[in-house]
């Protein structure tokens, strides 16, 4: 039982590491990735060995499969805490001044800036007539919670989130995680 459960957790290991790596890989860390490969191919030099050792046990088997598993499970928690990147919101809303329903939304920018993120307004024209298409860069860290802040905002607004692969100049790229850090302390 005390190698089943050996091989289980260096197999969760492995594949947390192998997942957590692989998004490194996608999001263009090209330093980082290779460092953590490193680690990652100890621990699954050192798990494939004791698992092909003793493959004739249907527990070693069933404790590197299932550690496959909660390793990936592992890997994306990892990732999504750790939040690496920015993340792209593209929020349209519909503006009408006589319109009490649509009437705040004229306002959302300004409110958004208030909270701390960079924010560019386009003007565009939909079916039913003006609107406003909001650009909003922030750490992937603060996604859920501009998205709650955006819907509380303006609940009727439509919302498209990107994640960026690079960013090049202007102010994103230098000030947003300075300026979202110390609005949302």
């Amino acid at each position: 039982m005390q190698l089943a459960i050996t091989i289980f957790v260096l197999n969760a290991l492995y594949i947390s590491i192998n997942t957590f790596r692989t998004m490194l890989v996608v999001k263009g860390h090209q330093f980082l990735a290779p460092i953590v490969a490193v680690f990652e191919e100890f621990v699954y030099v050192m798990a494939l060995a004791i698992a092909l050792q003793h493959i004739d046990s249907p527990l070693n088997i069933a404790a590197y499969a299932i550690g496959f598993g909660v390793g990936i499970y592992i890997g994306i928690v990892i990732e999504n805490k750790i939040a690496l990147g920015y993340v792209n919101f593209q929020v349209t809303v519909q503006v009408d001044p006589k319109n009490p329903i649509h009437a705040h939304n004229e306002e959302l920018a300004e409110n958004l800036r208030n909270l701390g993120y960079g924010v560019t307004v386009s003007k565009a024209y939909g079916r039913d007539g003006d609107r406003l298409v909001l650009s909003i860069l922030a750490p992937r860290k603060a996604d859920r919670r501009l998205m709650e802040q955006i819907t509380e905002l303006s609940p009727d607004a439509f919302i498209m989130v990107q994640e960026p692969v690079q960013l090049s100049g202007g102010f994103w790229s230098k000030e947003v995680d300075t300026r979202y850090h110390h609005v949302n302390k």
